[in-house]
């Protein structure tokens, strides 16, 4: 008897239309927010305020693309977050005992890669669900990196000054790190193979193996993948506050990050993800943060505020693949 294997869905005119409306509809949030802000306060358009969100959000965005892959293939890692705080201790400890600059990235880097595999080996080979198993391991990674600091402030200097705070054609250089992080995940998205099995695995991880994909393989490096630009993210971090200290990192960035994506329209079912998406979600959520901080609006309105956009955008997401 013959079975016969359907891959892939493809992308239709219908499928296409869909995403511009949802990529029009953030666009229009975005220019109201930047509307708003300007009428409200003189700053929001100064210069410096504009680099400095656009710094701060390079970090977000660079953890956002190697989750908006990942969950484009139906996977999830909470522990993102985790990683970037082991990074950054693991670094700034690292620098703080006389290290060079290159052994102190590759190994820092190597290390989140390998949480990473970690997650991807337990997900993948004990079949525990992915939000479980990466939300253990974040845990267990906030405490990690409280111990390799002590519980303290270690400050590197000046070491990572130059990609912290330095600039190239008047924009900071975590800005060109950012974006070529997400170019490289777009392009492997659009044009690659490894990207199409990814789709694939996140529309139907059965069909895609029975198609001939090593889901197993393909999973592994998906979950490594986003762990070592957790660890690019650390870094980057890392340079931009000069110092590693309790609370860098951790849960309120992954939920950030988680955030980003699934308002970018990235299904938390798999299947479905732009880069373009995350990086209009990534802008809108750096924009109201932004927006809160110069209006004076305490910091715990930030937090609620993206809990609140979480939501909202999982009920829109659940709804849209209903109506698929």
């Amino acid at each position: 008897m013959t079975t016969t294997v359907v891959g892939p869905a493809p992308v239709t005119a219908v499928t296409k239309r869909r995403r511009t409306i949802a990529h029009a509809g953030l666009l229009a949030v975005l220019v109201l927010i930047v509307v708003f802000a300007s009428v409200r306060t003189d700053a929001f358009l100064s210069t410096n305020n504009l680099l400095n969100v656009l710094r701060q959000v390079s970090v977000v965005a660079v953890i956002a693309a190697g989750l908006t892959l990942l969950m484009t293939a139906g996977g999830m890692d909470f522990s993102l977050g985790g990683n970037v705080a082991v990074t950054t201790a693991v670094a700034a400890q690292m620098f703080a005992h006389g290290q060079s600059t290159w052994l102190t990235l590759l190994a820092s880097i190597a290390l989140a890669t390998t949480i990473g595999l970690v997650n991807g080996v337990v997900v993948t080979f004990t079949k525990v669900a992915p939000f479980v198993a990466t939300l253990a391991t974040a845990t267990l990674l906030d405490g990690v990196a409280l111990l390799i600091i002590n519980g303290l402030s270690v400050s590197i200097d000046d070491q990572l000054a130059g990609l912290g705070n330095g600039k190239t054609l008047g924009l900071p250089n975590l800005v060109f790190v950012a974006a070529l992080v997400l170019l490289v995940i777009a392009l492997i998205m659009r044009y690659t193979t490894f990207g199409r099995d990814a789709f694939a695995i996140g529309g139907n991880e059965d069909v895609a193996r029975l198609s001939g994909i090593n889901v197993a393989r393909d999973k592994l490096i998906l979950y490594g993948f986003a762990g070592a630009l957790a660890g690019l993210a650390g870094i980057m971090l890392l340079s931009r506050l000069g110092a590693s200290s309790p609370g860098t990192g951790g849960l309120q960035l992954q939920l950030t990050a988680v955030a980003a994506v699934v308002i970018g329209g990235t299904s938390l079912a798999g299947g479905k993800g732009t880069v373009f998406g995350t990086v209009l979600g990534v802008l809108l959520l750096g924009l109201v943060a932004n927006v809160l901080n110069l209006l004076q609006i305490s910091s715990y309105y930030q937090t609620i505020s993206v809990g609140a956009v979480l939501l909202i955008a999982a009920i829109a997401n659940t709804l849209q693949r209903r109506r698929a």
